[in-house]
């Protein structure tokens, strides 16, 4: 007789992730875990110390005042402190959700890494697992996060206000966890039926600018570990929490929801081979107008290297108007909000389409030092923005998410018509950087904890699938 568990969509994406093993794994597959492990690391690793999260590990600390000699470390903190595993996971979490460099699955519209990266590593650590035990619990994660956000529906699911990245990133580190803890189909679909019922996570953040942003994936992280012991002791889990008429994620966060996605290509297509590595450090609906406006920079000075001086000016001379069209959702995320149009501080300007077209067209490049509070009220980039406007292109709309693409058009003061088309952003996986870009972004964020060392921890990064057990950095 076959198991009703198991015999569900959940249960059988379930049995899927708790049946992987490494040797079994395509070369591929194998490859972009290490890979995507070194990205997320570094990018947490780059905002070690931000204020914010101190402060969490204050009110952590005060919450829980116990003596912390045992537990696990934190990426980039002192080895001597101790964090329980879920409050390890959850700081970590929020480190690497801080600089917008964690990477993205356009079709789920989802940064499943920033939480379930920092489950599995606290609970690897804790467990003392070994390389390939984490990177298999990773894909697993990656799988079964992943699909069930394009089940959701990616468009109606944000447009209900969730955050996909936390209500999917908390199914995720629960598969990666079970995985860890080794346990079965039966047990890894009672885990993720508990985790979906606790998921949560919504972007009422983005309207006022609050920096609650980050507590998403913290949350998620947390989440998927405590459901996932949780089911290691008995409590079960509702195999159609995804589905089912009353209560269902479907019917409570979407119009309706795919369930069919959940298991479409199973085995056969890895969607951890269909994810984008970030370039640029604010939200990836701003990435194709970036690299459309880099493009047109170019266009108005030519090749040769100018002063910032001499190019903004000639810039602001000849610029007279700047239009953009995107999808629907980008356009509502990045160009409607008055921290869009108007931003007050960094984290405004990191969901800004207009800031960072106008940060790419003055300075030529959209990294770290464009999003700092000083930045932000910078009056040239003030005075650009004037001149930009964003809007939604129905053919964009009509193509997301298979495509987050922007059409950029600058109208010079001479009548000239500059445009410029980006079907996919920089580093998206149909456009993939080369591992050498991975190497210099992981060894430059490295640097902020490594100084001079960059390069050589995120080389032993690489070599993660060859420990006896996750080091402690």
């Amino acid at each position: 007789m076959e198991n009703k568990v198991l015999a569900a969509p959940l249960g059988r994406l379930a049995r899927f992730a708790a049946g992987l093993s490494w040797d079994t794994l395509p070369e591929a597959v194998q490859k972009a875990a290490v890979c995507r492990a070194l990205d997320l690391i570094s990018a947490a690793m780059g905002a070690v110390g931000n204020p914010l999260v101190e402060q969490m590990k204050q009110a952590l600390q005060a919450l829980d005042p116990q003596n912390r000699t045992q537990g696990v470390t934190l990426w980039g903190q002192p080895l001597e402190q101790k964090w329980p595993v879920t409050d390890g996971a959850m700081l970590n979490a929020m480190l690497a959700h801080t600089l917008e460099l964690d990477d993205v699955h356009p079709a789920s519209k989802t940064h499943i890494s920033a939480s379930m990266i920092p489950a599995a590593w606290c609970l690897g650590q804790q467990l003392g697992s070994t390389g390939k035990e984490f990177l298999t619990a990773l894909v697993a994660g990656y799988e079964v996060a992943h699909r069930v956000g394009m089940a959701m529906d990616v468009a109606a699911h944000r447009k209900r206000g969730w955050h996909a990245t936390s209500t999917c990133g908390t199914f995720g580190a629960a598969a990666a966890c079970s995985h860890l803890l080794g346990l079965d189909g039966e047990g890894t679909a009672s885990a993720l039926g508990l985790a979906g019922s606790q998921t949560t996570g919504v972007w009422a953040f983005l309207g006022d600018g609050t920096n609650s942003k980050v507590l998403n994936p913290g949350q998620a992280a947390m989440t998927g570990i405590r459901c996932t012991f949780f089911a290691r002791y008995g409590m079960r889990g509702p195999i159609h929490i995804l589905e089912a008429e009353d209560g269902g994620l479907f019917r409570a966060m979407s119009d309706g929801g795919h369930v069919e996605k959940l298991t479409e290509g199973l085995g056969t297509r890895w969607e951890i081979l269909n994810m984008d590595m970030k370039p640029y450090p604010c939200c990836r609906s701003a990435h194709a107008g970036i690299d459309g406006a880099l493009s047109l920079r170019k266009a108005i000075l030519g090749e040769g290297v100018l002063p910032f001086e001499d190019a903004a000016e000639r810039i602001l001379g000849q610029v007279a108007r700047l239009e953009a069209g995107t999808y629907k959702i980008g356009y509502q995320q990045c160009a409607v909000s008055e921290g869009c149009l108007h931003p007050r501080t960094p984290l405004d300007a990191k969901f800004s389409l207009p800031y960072g077209l106008a940060c790419s067209l003055l300075y030529g490049k959209v990294d770290q030092s464009m999003f700092t509070p000083e930045k932000v009220q910078d009056p040239a980039i003030r005075a650009l923005m004037q001149r930009i406007t964003v809007r939604e292109d129905p053919e964009l709309t009509t193509a997301y998410p298979g495509h987050w693409s922007c059409r950029v058009k600058i109208r010079l003061k001479d009548g000239r018509e500059l445009e410029q088309f980006i079907q996919d952003p920089t580093g998206s996986y149909r456009k993939p950087l080369p591992q050498e870009a991975l190497l210099n972004k992981a060894e430059g964020l490295l640097e902020h904890v490594y100084p001079g060392r960059g390069r050589q921890v995120a080389i032993k990064l690489l070599h993660l699938g060859e420990m006896e057990r996750l080091p402690e950095i």
